[in-house]
């Protein structure tokens, strides 16, 4: 099992940016395909982005294409989510979690490990 924490999270007028970490605990974390997801009040937990192991690919979701940039330090056991000009509509709690074998990247039943969430809030 592998312990996440997701820090970085905030509150930004619409336009500006963040940049969400996830550390990891443990020697694995480079074994890992990770995901960053997301849950506003109200709504499903729905996927946000995705990197391989060595981040050779990583997977967007087409709300956020453009603005956000996921990637990894396997040296630092830590993911990053840049965010660039958010909406208010981005506002949420952000999770990072990380995927195991089976499903697809963008559902949540294909992730096991999961942080307790950082809040993003996107003033208009």
């Amino acid at each position: 099992q592998v312990q996440l924490v997701e820090s970085g999270g905030g509150l930004v007028q619409a336009g500006g940016s963040l940049r969400l970490s996830c550390a990891a605990s443990g020697r694995t974390f480079d074994t890992y395909i990770m995901g960053w997801f997301r849950q506003a009040p109200g709504k499903e937990r729905e996927f946000v982005a995705a990197i391989t192991r060595s981040s050779g690919n990583t997977y967007v979701a087409d709300s956020v294409k453009g603005r956000f940039a996921i990637s990894r330090d396997n040296a630092k056991n830590t993911m990053y989510l840049q965010m660039n000009s958010l909406k208010p509509e981005d506002t949420a709690v952000y999770y990072c979690a990380t995927k195991r074998p089976g499903y697809g990247l963008a559902s949540t039943a294909g992730y096991d490990d999961w942080g307790q969430g950082t809040q993003v809030t996107v003033s208009s």
